[in-house]
């Protein structure tokens, strides 16, 4: 289980390819975009769920942080780190 928090603004393209990824919106707002381009709306008590190994955009509303309590199967092991910075997104 992880506590996430996607800053303000910020949009992350991401991908487990070896984890399954559920996520439980606790505060703030925003989206989550597929690669065909469809959207869904992520708001406090929105559950969303990777379960294909899902590329995906992630994005934080502007007017503030959203918080998420996010668990993956297998579990993480603590030590997988995002490269937000490179082509493609980042993946683990």
């Amino acid at each position: 289980i992880c506590h996430t928090v996607v800053r303000a603004g910020s949009e992350s393209r991401l991908q487990y390819r070896r984890h399954l990824e559920a996520c439980y919106c606790i505060s703030g707002s925003g989206e989550v975009e597929d690669m065909t381009g469809t959207v869904h709306r992520v708001e406090p008590g929105t559950v969303y769920v990777l379960n294909a190994h899902d590329d995906h955009f992630l994005r934080a509303d502007r007017a503030g942080d959203m918080v998420l309590v996010s668990v993956f199967n297998p579990p993480l092991k603590g030590t997988e780190k995002h490269n937000l910075n490179g082509e493609g997104g980042s993946a683990y």
